[in-house]
């Protein structure tokens, strides 16, 4: 099944994962900590604006993970000092679903002292604080929706990167996990092999 993009949040751990049809030829770089979407060197240049984005971003004392350009406001908020639910909702709110062919939602998490996990879809904005690992995608599993997750708050964040990228939904590209312990944030990734 093609879910597209997604993210799993968990109480202490997060991942997120680029899966497509139209725009394979991605990888995740790490810029300081901040994980970013982007074209590998042999990508068709496109002028696609949903292409490339920051999908991992620290955010006050939490991390943020996403599928698009609404990852840095959420941080911003969480910088400002915004509780997670209110960040993430707001930011939603503001920038609403992407407007492509395919009114594309936007998916997002917040990994901390208290996670959260959310969408905003052409119609609907759910934000949902989480107690188990729980996916939401940019299509048929667009609902906040628990997961079986083969990783946890234990694993390094690559691993957990890995094990969202081998899920059996279509189309891997690259993903990304994080981890939180106590105010410690650690981030990692995983680009097709």
């Amino acid at each position: 099944m093609y879910i597209g993009r997604f993210v799993i949040v968990a109480p202490e751990f997060g991942a997120y994962r680029v899966s497509s049809r139209s725009f394979p030829n991605r990888q995740i770089v790490d810029r300081d900590g901040t994980l970013t979407v982007a074209p590998t060197p042999d990508a068709p240049e496109n002028d696609n604006p949903y292409v490339s984005y920051n999908c991992v971003r620290e955010g006050g004392a939490s991390v943020v993970v996403g599928n698009g350009s609404h990852v840095d406001p959420i941080a911003e908020k969480l910088d400002l000092g915004y509780p997670a639910r209110d960040a993430l909702a707001s930011a939603l709110l503001a920038l609403d679903y992407e407007k492509d062919d395919y009114d594309t939602p936007r998916v997002a998490g917040v990994v901390g002292e208290e996670s959260y996990v959310g969408i905003v879809r052409r119609d609907a904005l759910i934000v949902d604080s989480v107690a188990e690992p729980t996916l939401v995608a940019t299509y048929e599993e667009d609902e906040p929706t628990p997961i079986e997750f083969a990783a946890d708050a234990d694993d390094d964040p690559s691993d957990i990167a890995r094990a969202a990228y081998d899920l059996s939904y279509e189309h891997a590209v690259c993903a990304a996990g994080v981890t939180y312990d106590d105010g410690d944030i650690a981030v990692g990734f995983h680009n097709d092999d």
